[in-house]
């Protein structure tokens, strides 16, 4: 077992001690961790922090129950490999883990953005609109040697005023193998997202355009792919199936209803 580790940003430090968050532990035991969903392995929560101009800084927070650091660790290394090839990502305000070997992540609020799934039910945004946007960060991710493994519309943060993207939920990133195995984890990425479209009222014709796009900023044959994508896209359905059975809220990246904080 490693010894109990604690890291914070920063501009949250003062912040996070000042609300008694300033180890690992605190994070497993405060009331102001607040958990909103529970999928087993870890469960997803919400923090308030209060600012000097008294407003609330959110912070949304992954507690592993794995017995191990490992868990936070790899979100934290695949934050870094994102950040150092330009990826647009989130920050952390904190992470770590106890002596308990559990461990922590709490990311920044990605504030102006909503996931991309969401903006499309609200018609913030169209497919159309964010084609190019959501392709062109696939194909960025790709070409810097990473794929994300949980690729889906509502793991894309959109700010609709002007279409900048975010990349969230990136504990699965990896670097990509050598060929011919790179194939296999870009095609799974791309029958992730064409399969987080099925519920948006997009076309197939929408879904070639994108599959296109992407090709085009990659360069990657993703147009002679689409076969090994639709059958990707309809293994996928399968397993989403049973999963949402199971865990209903999996798929969901923040809390459904705004949680107001106890003062």
């Amino acid at each position: 077992m490693q010894p109990p580790d604690f890291h914070s940003h920063p501009a949250y430090t003062l912040a996070l001690q000042q609300a008694g968050l300033a180890s690992a532990e605190d994070f497993f035991a405060s009331p102001l961790v607040r958990p909103w969903r529970d999928i087993g392995e870890r469960d997803n929560a919400t923090l308030d922090l209060p600012s000097a101009d008294g407003s609330l800084r959110r912070l949304h927070v992954k507690r592993y129950r794995t017995g191990s650091p490992a868990a936070a660790r790899s979100e934290v290394e695949a934050l870094r490999a994102l950040h150092e090839k330009g990826i647009p990502t989130f920050e952390l305000a904190a992470w770590g883990w106890n002596d308990a070997g559990q461990s922590f992540t709490a990311a920044i609020d990605l504030a102006g953005y909503q996931p991309a799934d969401k903006a499309l039910f609200a018609g913030a945004v169209t497919f159309d609109g964010l084609l190019t946007h959501t392709a062109r960060l696939a194909a960025q991710l790709h070409a810097a040697g990473l794929h994300h493994q949980d690729l889906y519309l509502c793991h894309f943060f959109v700010r609709a005023a002007d279409l900048d993207l975010r990349l969230i939920d990136v504990s699965r990133v990896r670097r990509l193998p050598p060929w011919p195995l790179r194939r296999r984890w870009v095609v799974k990425d791309l029958g992730q997202f064409a399969y987080s479209t099925l519920v948006h009222g997009v076309t197939d014709a929408q879904r070639a355009a994108w599959l296109a796009a992407y090709w085009r900023l990659s360069g990657n044959h993703a147009e002679k792919w689409a076969g090994a994508v639709g059958r990707k896209v309809a293994r996928i359905a399968r397993h989403d199936a049973k999963l949402k059975v199971a865990q209903p809220m999996r798929n969901v990246s923040i809390p459904p209803t705004p949680q107001v904080p106890e003062l």
